[in-house]
């Protein structure tokens, strides 16, 4: 029994930083432009990892440009900046996204 509680309490710290990171996006209005698996107005989180796959400052550099905006990377619609994220949170994202937002 003792092993069974153990085992339920890694699957959710493991899914934690997930389910956290999701909020995170849902809290900072990422999900109205983007989806994890289909193109809405900016494109899907699973493509923007597959584009930074392979990247040694993939986390850096998607990090700065959440924070950034940017326009021209993804089609002709600018992403705003999103200057009020925090650093770490930027990071959050980053790597939830660079990981397919799973």
């Amino acid at each position: 029994m003792k092993l069974v509680q153990v085992l339920i309490g890694a699957a959710v710290l493991i899914s934690a930083p997930a389910f956290a990171s999701k909020e995170l996006a849902q809290k900072n209005a990422c999900l109205a432009c983007h989806a994890a698996d289909k193109k809405l107005v900016g494109p899907a989180y699973q493509e923007v990892a597959k584009k930074y796959a392979g990247q040694v400052d993939a986390e850096v550099n998607l990090a700065k440009s959440i924070k950034a905006g940017g326009s021209g990377k993804w089609g002709p619609i600018p992403m705003p900046a999103q200057a009020a994220l925090s650093e770490a949170d930027a990071k959050t994202l980053a790597v939830w996204v660079l990981a397919g937002a799973k």
